[in-house]
């Protein structure tokens, strides 16, 4: 328990480490990519107000709005951006024809590509965006389509990098954050661990103090009969006694399942064992008036503790036997799929919610259909066969269609 414990916090806090970091990290991708949209676009305003051409010298104006940290819009300009700044323009009249084109200030492109380009957004639905590693925008301006773009391949290029940067560092960032977390779970565990221990123990120990009593008062029952003669006081006690005798060996057994050292792992035939148990429990079905029938594909082996798994099935036939309505129906499946066994209990109910079945494996958990005196038991038969079950590394769970109706399922 303490392991698939500390295995669960491992996983919850990379996991949550990994979300932050995911969370951070692409926050800051969006605002990198969104200041190089940015900054493109206020450069290619620049152009466009003045006919499609770099101004030389600091621009005069200041653009309007206002960017996401509250700060007016302002171009960096310095002298020496007219003469990096690799741009080529495109200016298309009223009538679609080309009237002039400017491809002075880059040399990746001819006037034919830079028309070529422009007419692609003059037709299109785009006022700006990005053509490759340009970037564009489509004004008016005395009745002419200006249409400029800007070459951004050195800040995509960059952003780029920044991203396999960040991915790598977040990775190796997230590699050490496990480690430590691997280390720091023994530690915070700990007292869990402690705990758990003493209450294992604890169980054990009242367990085998509560025998002592127990044996002497049925023994003295049975005097008191010999000399008296039996009544329905002294049958009382002794039903009394056997069920608290129940009890206990169960919270007993249950503390032992949990450790998985306590299990002897060896090959055996388990379609041989689950089939017994179901021969063994039909009988008591037919006395209650319930059919019991089972579906067992032949030859199956496994490799388990045997008494365990023998254990396993009985406490589910036990459990369907008990608590099947009258004249019901139980069906026992048992089939490999894959390198798995699944092993099925089916059986018919008064009435069962989806909350019994999610709660149904919960120590002392009775659902409101099998809480009577008549049916017997604590609830900790299934909370021995979900130990058991986990124990093999497998899975169980409980499930029902129409609330009308049982199907414990496992996978081993």
């Amino acid at each position: 328990m303490i392991g698939k414990l500390r295995k669960k916090f491992i996983a919850v806090s990379v996991l949550s480490t990994f979300i932050v970091l995911s969370v951070i990290i692409s926050g800051i991708h969006v605002m990198n990519y969104h200041r190089i949209e940015n900054d493109a676009d206020r450069m290619l305003s620049l152009i466009a107000e003045n006919d499609g051409k770099m101004p030389f010298g600091k621009p005069k104006f200041e653009m309007g709005k206002k960017d996401d940290f509250g700060k007016r819009d302002m171009i960096k300009f310095s002298p020496e951006t007219p003469y990096e700044t690799r741009y080529f323009s495109v200016v298309i009249g009223a009538n679609g024809i080309v009237e002039r084109s400017d491809t002075g200030k880059i040399a990746a492109i001819d006037t034919e590509s830079a028309v070529q380009y422009a007419k692609e957004i003059y037709n299109g639905n785009k006022s700006s965006g990005f053509e490759g590693n340009y970037r564009f925008l489509k004004s008016e301006k005395d009745g002419a389509t200006i249409i400029t773009f800007l070459d951004c391949t050195r800040e995509l290029d960059g952003f780029k990098s920044f991203i396999v940067i960040s991915v790598i560092v977040s990775a190796i960032g997230l590699l050490a954050v496990s480690a430590l977390i691997v280390v720091a779970s023994k530690v915070i565990l700990k007292p869990v661990e402690e705990s758990y221990t003493k209450q294992k123990q604890f169980i054990t120990n009242a367990g085998h103090e509560i025998k002592t009593p127990l044996t002497i008062i049925d023994a003295n029952t049975e005097v008191i009969e010999m000399i008296n003669g039996a009544s329905e006081w002294t049958e009382s006690i002794k039903n009394q006694v056997k069920r608290l005798s129940s009890l206990t060996a169960d919270l007993i057994s249950l503390s032992r399942m949990e450790e998985e050292s306590r299990f002897e792992m060896n090959d055996f035939p388990i379609s041989d064992v689950v089939e017994e148990e179901c021969d063994v429990f039909k009988g008591m079905a037919e006395i209650k008036g319930k059919e019991l029938t089972s579906e067992i594909e032949k030859n199956l082996s496994y490799n388990g503790d045997e008494k365990a798994i023998r254990q396993l099935t009985s406490i589910l036939l036990d459990n369907a036997i008990k608590y099947t309505d009258e004249n019901g129906t139980i069906i026992v499946k048992l089939r490999k799929s894959g390198r798995k066994i699944n092993l099925s209990v089916y059986n018919t109910v008064e009435s069962i919610t989806k909350e019994d079945t999610e709660r149904m494996f919960e120590r002392f958990y009775r659902a409101d259909f099998s809480r009577n005196s008549e049916t017997g038991g604590y609830g900790i038969g299934l909370s021995i066969a979900s130990a058991i079950v986990s124990a093999h590394k497998g899975k169980i769970n409980a499930e029902t269609e129409d609330g009308k109706s049982l199907k414990i399922n496992i996978t081993i």
